[in-house]
Order: C-alpha cells, then structure tokens, then sequence
C-alpha cells in the first residue's frame, strides 16, 4: 500500500446538477436526438467550453504550448471506420493508442489501433469484414531532446492483422523484459506476444484468451489480481452487437434519417477475467469471480463497458478496479485476495450521478489529485453532462465517494463537450496532477440539428492550481496551451509520454476516421523533475500497481505505476514527478504490489532512475 500521505487541510462540499434532472422540460428534444446519454447536446453558453475564460483565477496560469508535431515527426497513420452510410455503431467508437517501449531501449514507441470496412455482405447478413488497414507500429528514433521523429516499422512486425480494432492492453505476461500486446476488436481479440527485434507472434489460439467471434470488447488491462508475480487479463465488453441487430434497432434522428443507435437500444454484456497459469497459459475464471453483474430483475447482463481504471482503493495491497459503462451504472470491484471481487458500486457512491441518475461513461483514472491521501476518480461523460470527480476522503473507514466535479472546478466548463479519452498528468511539473480530455461527438450531422454545438471538438486542459485560486482545476485557454491543442478533432483515444527525453509529458490523441495529433509539449518554465522506471523481480516484471512516492521541499506526491488509463488506451510506464521550484528530493520510499517497501536513495535530478525490488 502507499506510504501514508498528509491529510488534507479542508472539506470541499460536493454539488451536482443533474442532466437527468433537466430530461423532463426537454422531452421532445430527448425523443428527436434518440434519447438517453445518446441524444443531442443541449447548447448553452452558460457551461464554457474548451476556452472556457480563466479570468476568475487569483493565480496566473502557466503558459505551455502544446505543438503538433505529428506530420514532421513522420507519423502517417490515418484511422478508418468503414462507414458509407448505415450507421454501424462502432464506426464512432473506436481507435486506441498505445505508448509502449518494445524494444527495451529508452523510448517510447507509439502503437495506433485501426478499425477497418465492413464486408459489403455484412450490411445484409452480418457476415463479416473485408480486408482491414492494419494497426501501425511506429518506433521511437528521436534524439535525446531533440526533435521528435517516429519511423514506421509495422511492416514485418506480425502486426499486420485484419479485425476491425478498438483497444489495446500493454503488459509482459511472460516477465522477459518485453511488452506483450492486447488488442480488442469487435469479433476476436488478439494477443500479441513480443520476440525482440521488432517481432510480435500471434498466440491468440494457444493461450485461449481472443473471446467470441460475436463479442464487441473495448477496453482491458494487464493486472496481478492475486499478487503472484504474472500479469492476469481483465477485458471488458461494451454491447451485444451485430449489423443484423444494429439495423433491426434502426435508430432515427428527425430530420437526418437513420442515425447511430442508443447503448439501451442493444443488450448488456459480461467481462472476461483471464488468470495467468504461466507458461503462457491462461484460464478463463470469469465465472464465480463475482464480475459477471447482471440486472436482478431480469437476470440479463447489465455491463456496457468502456473504460477501467484498476487501482488500490482499500490500500490492503491488492489490486481493485472501477468500470466506466455508458448509460448503465458504474461498477466498483473491491479484490477479496481470494481470485474473486464485490461489486460495490452503489454503496461507494461511484455508480451513479448525485442525484441517482446513470450517465455516458466514456473514459476514467484515478489518482492522489491533492498530494495527500485523498484518491479521486475521474470519468468523462457525454455530452451535455459533466465530468465526475469521485473524491474517497482519506481516514474514513468505508469506501464511500463523493462526486466533487462542481466544487473542484472539472465539471461546469466539460459540460457542453462529449468526453472520451481522459486522464491524470503534470503538464507543467509544478507537482501537481492536471486533467486533459479528449472530445469529439458521435454525430456528422449534430451541426445541421443543433448550432453551435460541433462534431469536431478541442481537447480540454485543466490545470491543477492546488485550491489556491479558491477551487482545484482551472480550465486552461487557448492563449494559455497553444492553438495545436485547442484544434477541433473528432478525439477519442489518448496517452502521455516523455517522447524527446526532456522530462514532460507528451500527448497523444486519436480521432475517428482521421489522422491522430502528437503533441509535443514545449513548457519552459525551469521546473526541475524526477522519473522512475520499475523492475519487479517478485512483483510482475512491469511492476504493474506499484506506488511511488516522492517528498521534496515540504511537498509530498504519490503516483501509481499504471499504463492502463483514458479511453481505450495505454500511457507509457516510467512515472514523473515535478518538483516545481524544489532542486531536492527528501525521500522516495516504494511501496510495491502487495505492500512491501523499499527506501531509494541516490534519486538523480532531471533524469530517469531505475528501481530493482530487492
């Protein structure tokens, strides 16, 4: 468990206006767009956006200016969805990224998850797919803090795969040294298994865990559910879906015709747990594992799953896991240290909005946001509803959140905005954890229906200014992050990076049916920064749900070692801390998975420092 962290100095009360609660003076508008979390974002000013003014900030915002740098970095990659017309629902749900480093040589690449064209039977019969685009795996060959360049090596790889991809999972199930692959799709997943020298062999079959043919799988994670040293599989699974289904549900928008179809309108589904035997054997235990929700009226499956953030909320060691599902309750999953989970989302607080309502859950992370022990969950939701922020208050017995959106400064300027990709990260490395979002709608059309409300959508920025400009977040301006950033895109995946080796985060997000945007981050505000990078030798190679925690200058962060964040995507491992205006660390103390710690002296400035468990 994490090294104890100061507590917080006050109680921030927790108020939310509920979209759900507004539903029944906006009925004929609800019925026109589709109803539910799929219908059409109501404008309103009101709410801000992307540029939302930060004028009301006491405290000066930092200037950083995010650069694309995608096409001079050599990035070509163009996301294909296959739609020519009939509003298959995946065509507006997909497309992953990954950070990952797979050769083992100090930077990181870039994996880019595409989806593909549906066979030209498959609008008639549900058949299956035509030849795919393949993923693309580009490799890190920029010099130290220099401009970044990126080469193409997908070709030869064995990556080259036909399946209409949505994610991927990142993580050394074999403990080699090398990052193994997981990638979902709609029909069968794919487990790539890393040879070295640029090569990934296809063990989908021989280890068992590629699924249904029928299955739609969004995100997974690579975790040690039972603290053995192997990395186990959590995938999860959105809807039950088929061409067939989709156009028998055939779901209309007044004034456009056929239009994407609502979650509600297709069944629910269950995850996949997948335990590591070693060996390269995996078991399917999902049964008996206490995943397998279903509604307690009907006894159907109730998950429409998204996004999952696994982390130690109880702090005993272990690791637990919150599921994003869109238009259905939130799942909490507390590990009972036995292979199996409680599902505790009503009774945490997590599962629905403060007024009892389900929302659009798309992306999620989770994190210590304050520099105590304070543990928050973020989740971007639809559009004309706000960004959640699940605050669990440190020293209390019961795993009880509350959603603090509204009084923390995420959720009124998000509202506007549909949200997927998400997460945690110190752009400035002041020592604080900072939000970005990435957005784009569902609709092509949602601009003839609605004005001003776009298909294409900015990123959202929000700088963490640690309660001093009288709440947490501040949304961040155009003048404040740079033109690159605030471009409108159809935005789904995103991840972070130190792609130059400069020491802050890069970004990475993907759009629908486009090219994605690398930005580099070009902050220049002298703040000093430490990185870590793991190696487990009892704990899973990777050292997958470690903390570390970094005291410097009266200051005191904490950090989970976890690719698995945002949307249908993996951020890279090496955890950094800015240090703001410090030029020490005190202590780093790292708690590994199942709570041994180990004290780490020698901690270099400015650079990454390599942590072995003894």
């Amino acid at each position: 468990m994490p090294e104890p962290l100061p507590e917080p100095e006050s109680d921030a009360s927790a108020t939310s206006r509920s979209l759900w609660g507004l539903l029944g003076a906006l009925g004929l508008l609800a019925v026109l767009a589709g109803g539910g979390v799929w219908f059409l974002s109501k404008s309103d000013s009101s709410t801000g956006s992307a540029s939302s003014s930060t004028g009301a900030s006491a405290v000066p915002i930092p200037s950083v200016a995010f650069t694309d740098v995608t096409r001079s970095a050599g990035i070509t990659f163009q996301h294909v969805n296959g739609a020519t017309g009939d509003k298959f629902l995946p065509e507006t749900m997909g497309g992953g990224v990954a950070f990952l480093d797979y050769d083992a040589d100090g930077r990181p690449d870039l994996l880019l998850i595409n989806s593909g064209s549906w066979a030209p039977s498959a609008a008639a019969t549900g058949s299956g797919l035509a030849p795919q685009p393949s993923l693309a795996l580009y490799h890190n060959e920029t010099p130290p803090r220099g401009e970044p360049r990126f080469r193409d090596v997908t070709a030869g790889s064995g990556l080259e795969v036909a399946l209409y991809g949505m994610g991927v999972a990142v993580g050394d199930y074999d403990n080699d040294g090398l990052p193994d692959l997981y990638v979902t799709a709609v029909g069968r997943n794919r487990l790539f298994r890393n040879l070295g020298n640029g090569r990934f062999e296809d063990v989908t079959a021989s280890t068992g865990v590629g699924g249904s043919e029928k299955q739609w799988s969004t995100a997974a994670a690579w975790m040690d559910i039972d603290n053995d040293g192997d990395l186990d599989l959590l995938v999860l699974n959105y809807v039950e879906w088929s061409p067939d289904l989709d156009r028998a549900v055939n779901n209309q928008l007044a004034g456009v015709g056929r239009a994407y179809g609502r979650p509600w309108s297709f069944p629910g589904t269950l995850p996949r747990l997948y335990r590591n035997d070693g060996g390269g054997r995996f078991t399917d235990v999902s049964k008996g594992s206490g995943l397998e929700v279903r509604n307690p009226a009907t006894g159907l499956p109730m998950a429409k799953s998204l996004a999952v953030a696994p982390i130690d909320l109880n702090n005993d060691g272990f690791i637990d896991f919150v599921v994003a599902n869109d238009t259905v309750q939130n799942f909490v999953f507390t590990n009972r240290h036995d292979g199996t989970f409680a599902e505790v989302g009503v009774a945490s607080g997590v599962a629905f909005d403060p007024y009892g309502q389900t929302r659009g859950a798309m992306g999620i992370d989770a994190a210590r946001f304050r520099n105590d022990s304070t543990l928050g969950i973020a989740i971007g939701n639809f559009a004309n509803e706000m960004n959640a922020l699940y605050v669990l208050r440190p020293a209390t017995r019961d795993l009880v959140f509350t959603d603090e959106a509204v009084s923390e400064g995420l959720g009124p300027a998000s509202r506007q905005l549909l949200k997927f990709g998400l997460f945690f990260f110190d752009y400035d490395l002041d020592g604080r954890l900072d939000v970005l979002t990435a957005n784009g709608h569902l609709a092509e059309e949602i601009e003839r229906i609605q004005p001003g409300v776009h298909y294409r959508q900015p990123a959202q920025l929000f700088w963490n200014a640690g309660g001093a400009a009288g709440t947490t977040f501040v949304p961040v301006d155009v003048a404040h992050s740079g033109a690159d950033l605030a471009r409108p895109v159809v935005g789904r995946g995103s991840a972070y990076a130190d792609i130059d080796g400069d020491g802050d985060p890069d970004v990475v997000i993907t759009q629908i049916n486009g090219p994605p945007m690398l930005l580099r981050n070009d902050q220049k505000l002298g703040h000093h920064w430490v990185r870590f990078q793991l190696r487990g030798t009892r704990s899973n190679r990777d050292a997958i749900g470690a903390w570390v925690t970094v005291r410097s200058g009266g200051m005191t962060q904490s950090r989970q070692v976890m690719p698995t964040r945002s949307y249908l995507s993996q951020s890279e491992l090496p955890i950094t801390f800015g240090l703001g205006g410090g030029s020490r660390v005190d202590e780093v103390i790292v708690t590994w998975p199942g709570g041994r710690t180990q004290t780490v002296d020698a901690v270099k400035l400015d650079t990454l420092n390599q942590v072995t468990e003894p």
